[in-house]
């Protein structure tokens, strides 16, 4: 029977006080998730438009200009998400817009790690799921803003990573998985192959995580697993088809960049080591280590929980071991293996939600840090980019980075040179095109000039996409204007074999800030003699 009277209303209003709270524990953390989204989304679009393109992103921007199914460096995903920002600024060439769906793309990617971890832990944990993936600097500045195939690498990934949970028993843990569940495993298993090689370590994460998980081996002996990798590779089928075009250039070239000065030397892995922790953020990337020791050494009491953890580690480990281990014997990027990294975001989110519930105040002032201390740097970075507040010689700059080694050189003056060339007339000058000796030079001065004017890359053994961009042939006959930076010695003697006689034509020093940056030398090549073969180097034998 109902009670009346105060106690009864204080037992009923108790009640709707115990539901209301259970109903905000549910809807709270997606409004967080929200906040991150919209929050961090609003800061990339600003960095996007605050900075000049990277030398990366100058050549990657190249690829719009030539479509094709796969590129020599990576697989054609990266040009297609660039491309949508292209398209939807009407055909404006601005990084900014190249930038769109990258931010966009990213945005998603928060999305999906607050979404793992809501699955694998509970509604508390989506939140502080999406914050770590922002704070990692890596993930939340470079990945989330600029025109890399990590970009949609990382959203395909956790796609993935999302789909698997639901094939392997996340939705129905009684009973195996239909083949429509892993025919979405394979779909975005593909996508992650059309955006970066590195996706073929996800199957690898699988394969380790059945190692340890009677349920993942038992599915194994299903026909699902071997479904979904069917139609990622039919869905990567266009890349193999293209390499096998272009004798394999492509799988060549990234593979030897992993074989490059074999030998074993410890001090490598340290320097990668230390250069992923500098990536992260050093108190990220101590964080996500932390739960991965976690992981491994304390399961969590919880078997859901546990389980989930293992899949996470598992495709961490496998990437991120695999390039330490090559980084004992060759020289790695200290990224490649940083993929890895954002398979821990969803328990290190756990981690800090159970920090939530048992210290909230402490811990609201330390994740209130993590957020602002990368947002804080980026836009000093940013700032430093566009004005040169840290480099020495300026006036009413903080002297602290010498303009040689200055990182962010690379951003700015390009369009100095451009204006340059303009002026004296040697952009519209017929049967003239344009030249370095270097790709990400070559990149950002057909970045810096625009359509309708050649711009080539004469490398000793590495042109990178502007050996299949043109053939030697083409530009037999024709005048060249070489762009030297930096004062190099070997420029420009070692093109004389090529041209019939080498002029200089000017000296220019970049300038940020009132401060030169970068020497440059403009030189004007007569006559192209014969084809210059872009395997071959410079002044050596063909």
């Amino acid at each position: 029977m109902a009670r009346n009277g105060p106690e009864g209303m204080l037992t009923g209003r108790g009640g709707s006080i115990a539901r209301l709270e259970r109903t905000l524990m549910v809807r709270m953390p997606g409004r967080w998730v929200l906040a991150v989204v919209v929050g961090g989304t609003l800061l990339r679009l600003a960095l996007a438009e605050a900075i000049g393109p990277g030398n990366d992103e100058a050549y990657y921007s190249l690829y719009l200009d030539h479509p094709d199914w796969s590129y020599f460096d990576h697989p054609p995903l990266l040009a297609l998400v660039a491309a949508a920002g292209r398209w939807l600024a009407g055909g404006d060439r601005s990084i900014a817009w190249l930038r769109l769906g990258f931010v966009l793309l990213f945005a998603g990617s928060t999305l999906l790690a607050a979404r793992l971890s809501r699955r694998a832990y509970g509604d508390r944990a989506a939140a502080p799921a999406a914050l770590a993936l922002n704070a990692s600097w890596y993930f939340g500045a470079a990945v989330g803003t600029f025109v890399l195939p990590d970009g949609p690498l990382l959203f395909f990934w956790l796609l993935t990573i999302d789909r698997l949970m639901s094939a392997l028993g996340d939705d129905a843990p009684d009973r195996p998985a239909g083949l429509g569940c892993w025919s979405s495993v394979g779909l975005s298993w593909g996508l992650a192959m059309l955006s970066k090689y590195h996706a073929v370590f996800l199957p690898a994460g699988l394969l380790a995580f059945a190692a340890v998980d009677p349920r993942a081996r038992q599915a194994l002996r299903t026909p699902g697993p071997y479904l979904a990798g069917a139609i990622g590779l039919l869905l990567f089928a266009p890349v193999i088809f293209w390499n096998a075009r272009h004798g394999w250039v492509s799988f060549a070239f990234q593979g030897g960049r992993a074989s490059e000065g074999l030998g074993l030397h410890p001090e490598r892995m340290l320097g990668a080591l230390a250069g992923q922790a500098f990536y992260l953020l050093p108190w990220m990337a101590a964080a996500l280590a932390l739960a991965a020791v976690r992981i491994a050494r304390r399961p969590d009491p919880d078997p859901g929980r546990a389980r989930w953890d293992r899949l996470f580690l598992a495709t961490a480990a496998v990437p991120f071991g695999f390039f330490a281990a090559v980084s004992l014997v060759a020289p790695v990027l200290p990224h490649w293996g940083l993929i890895g990294a954002a398979s821990l975001t969803p328990p290190l989110g756990a981690r800090w939600a159970d920090r939530l519930a048992e210290r909230p105040r402490e811990m609201r002032r330390r994740l209130a840090i993590v957020a602002a201390a990368p947002a804080i740097l980026t836009a000093l970075a940013a700032l430093h980019a566009h004005t040169g507040l840290l480099q020495r010689g300026g006036s009413g700059s903080i002297p602290l980075i010498p303009g040689s080694s200055d990182p962010t050189r690379d951003l700015v003056g390009w369009d100095q040179i451009a204006d340059e060339l303009r002026r004296r007339g040697l952009l519209e000058r017929p049967g003239t095109f344009v030249f370095s000796g270097h790709w990400h030079v070559s990149g950002q001065l057909s970045a810096a000039i625009g359509p309708g004017v050649p711009v080539l890359c004469y490398r000793e053994g590495d042109a990178r996409g502007f050996s299949l961009w043109s053939a030697p042939d083409d530009w037999v006959g024709w005048d060249g204007v070489l762009v030297a930076v930096d004062d190099r010695s070997t420029e420009p003697g070692c093109f004389d074999r090529w041209f019939e006689r080498i002029e200089p034509i000017a000296r220019l020093e970049l300038v940020r800030g009132g401060v030169p940056i970068r020497p440059v030398r403009l030189f004007l090549c007569r006559r192209q003699t014969r084809p210059f073969p872009f395997d071959a180097r410079p002044g050596g034998s063909r």
